[in-house]
């Protein structure tokens, strides 16, 4: 009996070693596939193919931000819709075709995300310097390092080398993205869904110190916060009065636009920060990071707050980090000719 029982367990013991070894090897390769697609980019990356894709890219945005002085913050948020749902591979740009759902259409995008005409435009521009060469993934992660510099914030060097994604998630787009109403519970839920901590969450929401939000994002805050009929608590009061007269609570257009920091509105700095302690962060996702008690980002804003260069030091890295979020890389995905559809449709 007791040798029966002991080749039971020993054979027990011995496929459970070998299940592990599998799980971690599965692991392993599954963690080294990630690591060499970021490999794989490369800041020089278009060097050799389309030397001035840097140029090019910036050339035109300044042509549309005459036009347009909220382009530089939408191209930037553009960037990261297009990261948070399967990685930084295009979808977000695809419309609608008998193969793909768009993405343009769920709800945290629809009447909201902006700036496409502007990424044909870059599009364009690139396909008559270098055809086929240049990713559309890769043009939101230059649009939106340029557009962060010609704001007035940091300069980082981006890798390239994204491919173009074939396919679009609007079941993604609706669950994953974070919304203005998240509390910070979800907010870093989210976050660590694409590899992102603390630290990246509180760095890469301060891209709110530049650009515009409807009123329909900030008025339960204003009139109804968690259905209390009441407004948020956290609110400072002068800047609800402020964004009542823009907002009111009857006959108001829920479409009228708001800064989303009234000091510097379409300045990339520091000041979203000092808003939140001051308790005037437009979104209620905005003042959760300073407001909920104990929050381990609270600590983040002040430093944050207090040192400018703190702040672009950190949104710089994690703007690295999180346009490295799920790669298409090498001979997967493709380069799109249009970023409005996959190339043969």
């Amino acid at each position: 009996m007791a040798c029966g029982v002991y080749g039971v367990g020993a054979r027990a013991v011995l496929f459970l070693a070998v299940a592990v070894a599998v799980v971690l090897g599965l692991g392993v390769r599954g963690g080294a596939a990630q690591q060499q697609q970021q490999q794989q980019l490369s800041e020089r990356f278009y060097d050799g193919s389309c030397p001035g894709v840097h140029r090019v890219v910036r050339r035109v945005l300044k042509e549309a931000h005459r036009a347009d002085p909220r382009i530089y913050a939408s191209l930037t948020r553009l960037h990261f819709h297009d990261c948070f749902v399967q990685g930084c591979d295009g979808s977000i740009l695809l419309d609608n075709s008998s193969s793909i759902v768009s993405e343009k259409y769920a709800k945290p995008n629809n009447n909201s995300a902006r700036g496409y005409p502007v990424v044909d435009d870059v599009k364009a521009a690139l396909e008559k310097a270098c055809p086929g060469v240049v990713s559309c993934a890769d043009i939101l992660a230059i649009a939106a390092k340029v557009s962060v510099e010609l704001s007035g914030g940091p300069r980082w060097r981006v890798p390239l080398g994204r491919r173009d994604g074939t396919t679009a998630n609007i079941t993604g787009a609706n669950s994953l993205l974070p919304s203005p109403r998240n509390n910070l519970t979800t907010l870093q839920r989210k976050f660590a869904a694409v590899g992102l901590d603390d630290t990246d969450l509180v760095a890469l929401s301060g891209a709110h110190t530049f650009g515009r939000a409807q009123c329909q994002f900030v008025t339960d805050r204003l009139y109804n916060f968690s259905k209390t009929g009441k407004p948020d608590p956290t609110l400072d009061g002068d800047y609800r009065a402020l964004l009542a007269a823009s907002c009111p609570r009857r006959g108001g257009n829920k479409t009228a636009l708001n800064d989303l920091d009234p000091t510097t509105p379409d300045a990339f700095d520091k000041n979203y920060f000092t808003n939140l302690e001051a308790n005037r962060g437009f979104l209620r996702s905005d003042q959760e990071l300073f407001s909920t008690p104990g929050a381990p980002t609270a600590a983040i804003v002040d430093r944050f707050a207090s040192s400018e260069k703190a702040f672009f030091r950190s949104f710089a890295a994690s703007m690295v980090k999180m346009g490295n979020a799920k790669l298409l890389t090498g001979g997967q995905g493709e380069v799109r000719k249009n970023c409005r559809k996959v190339n043969g449709s």
